[in-house]
């Protein structure tokens, strides 16, 4: 009884949160009812028992993606009436692809039912752990049948890393370039020196 209350209770509130980030005006308040979501999302998956996917929810989706979301949004400048403006321009345009994408999904849907698609039977090999969790399990599955896989997506995703920060590095003409710190020399300082006592005319200021 208690885990349907708590099913009909996170999909309620996933379905009303999704909602509310296609309705917000404010792109902030989308980006927060959107975590809302990926946080009732988790506990449904917490439900059926995979909690695995709960907690890339969590740390993956809320934890990186959407507080970037969150992050960008907040810096940038945003013209809410051009916006606005922008979205009525291209209207049209967003109901088209909407019924093309629901056009595939019937056809794929009604192909699944009539059995025009084969799906892959489990031979065994993927088969969970007796007695362990599905965390335990599927990590003992990444890193023995698909380690050559998993390690090849680390290395993507580090080269991906790098590139990002070489594109977008810059480097600074000397005049704007910050001035070289050095260690020693403020080691090597005279405590007496380190501080002065000024007396600035009215409406000028001090040279240093």
């Amino acid at each position: 009884m208690l885990q349907t209350i708590a099913f009909y209770l996170f999909a309620t509130l996933v379905v009303a949160s999704a909602v509310m980030v296609i309705m917000s005006r404010n792109p902030v308040h989308s980006v927060l009812w959107l975590i809302l979501s990926f946080f009732n999302a988790a506990g449904l998956m917490v439900l059926v028992g995979a909690e695995f996917i709960a907690m890339l929810l969590v740390i993956v989706y809320v934890g990186a993606v959407a507080v970037l979301f969150l992050f960008v949004v907040m810096m940038l400048d945003i013209d809410f009436a051009s916006m606005r403006a922008g979205f009525v321009r291209n209207a049209p345009l967003g109901i088209a692809i909407a019924l093309v994408l629901l056009a595939e999904l019937v056809l794929g849907i009604g192909a699944y039912r009539a059995g025009a698609l084969i799906l892959g039977t489990p031979d065994g090999t993927a088969a969970p752990l007796l007695f362990e969790s599905n965390i335990e399990s599927i990590g003992a599955l990444l890193y023995s049948r698909y380690l050559f896989l998993f390690e090849s997506a680390g290395i993507i995703l580090l080269v991906a890393m790098i590139g990002a920060i070489v594109l977008t590095h810059r480097e600074r003409p000397a005049a704007h370039r910050r001035a070289h710190q050095d260690i020693g020399k403020q080691v090597r300082r005279n405590p007496k020196e380190a501080t002065f006592n000024a007396s600035p005319e009215i409406g000028k200021g001090i040279d240093l």
